[in-house]
């Protein structure tokens, strides 16, 4: 059994997070979004942050480069270590210097993220000059070969367009293109395909998998089980702020320990005997302003005990890696 460790930097080691905890201040009140959150990433791993809406993985994913609002968030404590800085300790220059070269972030809604003001080209260019030191005219030409590269058709004319004029799918290439072509060392996908219909996310997928570098790393903060099988090496579960299970692909769907996990695993559609079976996890995720005092998963857990009301369990080591925070791991009945 252990308590939420500070990770040690290895050399292989890209991202280190340790004991974050992050906070946001509203008209309502003060709620913990993040709460402790501790996992690492290896050079060119790819990881998996899956979750219900309302988890807390996207306030997970934007304090690495430290895109947190403030106000109303707040990074109340935690470490975070990229390629041997600390992130923590940076100044706004310094900050602006790694993002989008070093740490890429796709987002969900690419229109949001695209200025609507501004041609395709004109931004893409903005981004290269500003990390880059090239002229304005091989610039422009390095960005249409992106997007050629990223399979939008007639990317000549599409560098003169505007976000609203193409597709959604089209918009998230461009994403795509504009994360990737600086080389960076780390891609943060928040849903990158959620508002793509089925055949597209495939595609972007692929893309993304295709695109980017051998040793690049890759976080994906998905929903969907079936896509972290597909993209990810290692899988970290969280459920109301907390990281409650984490393991290699392999141990995590083949062996879960988390009732939650068995839950998101119980979900995937099933088709048994022409039908399609699919176990919902009763319940919703609490609300961030009414966790539960011990287990955040206690109400909708069909295995609680009385000790789950009251205490917070600690990581329970189930073996190469994997880990889970759960009293059933420690044999005790309550």
């Amino acid at each position: 059994m252990t308590d939420h460790k500070t990770e040690i930097q290895s050399e292989s080691r890209l991202l280190t997070v340790s004991d974050l905890t992050v906070s946001f201040t509203t008209d309502d009140g003060s709620f913990i979004a993040a709460d402790s959150i501790s996992f690492h990433i290896e050079k060119g791993e790819n990881v998996g942050l899956v979750g219900e809406s309302g988890c807390g993985k996207s306030v997970t994913a934007l304090s690495i480069p430290r895109l947190i609002p403030s106000p109303p968030g707040t990074i109340e404590s935690g470490e975070i270590r990229f390629d041997g800085l600390d992130i923590m300790s940076m100044n706004s220059q310094q900050l602006q210097d790694i993002r989008g070269r070093a740490i890429s972030m796709i987002f969900q809604e690419p229109l949001s993220a695209l200025s609507p003001l501004h041609r395709i080209g004109r931004q893409m260019v903005e981004t290269l000059l500003l990390h880059q030191e090239m002229p304005q005219k091989e610039a422009w030409q390095f960005a249409e070969q992106w997007l050629s590269k990223v399979g939008i058709p007639d990317a000549a004319d599409r560098m003169f367009a505007y976000p609203f004029q193409l597709s959604g799918g089209m918009q998230q290439r461009i994403m795509i293109a504009m994360a990737l072509m600086l080389a960076p060392k780390l891609i943060i996908a928040d849903e990158p395909t959620t508002a793509l219909d089925v055949t597209t996310q495939a595609q972007v997928f692929e893309l993304i998998q295709a695109m980017k570098q051998k040793d690049t790393s890759m976080l994906l903060i998905t929903h969907d089980m079936g896509v972290v099988w597909e993209m990810c090496e290692r899988i970290l579960v969280m459920y109301a702020s907390q990281i409650v299970e984490s393991g290699s692909r392999e141990d995590i769907f083949s062996n879960p320990k988390h009732p939650y996990t068995i839950g998101l695993l119980n979900a995937i559609p099933r088709l048994t005997g022409g039908r399609t079976e699919l176990k919902d996890i009763p319940g919703q995720v609490p609300s961030p302003f009414d966790y539960p005092k011990g287990c955040h998963f206690v109400k909708r857990c069909a295995f609680s005990m009385e000790k789950c009301i009251t205490e917070s369990p600690l990581f329970y080591e189930c073996g190469n890696g994997h880990r889970a925070a759960c009293f059933l791991l420690s044999g005790s009945s309550g």
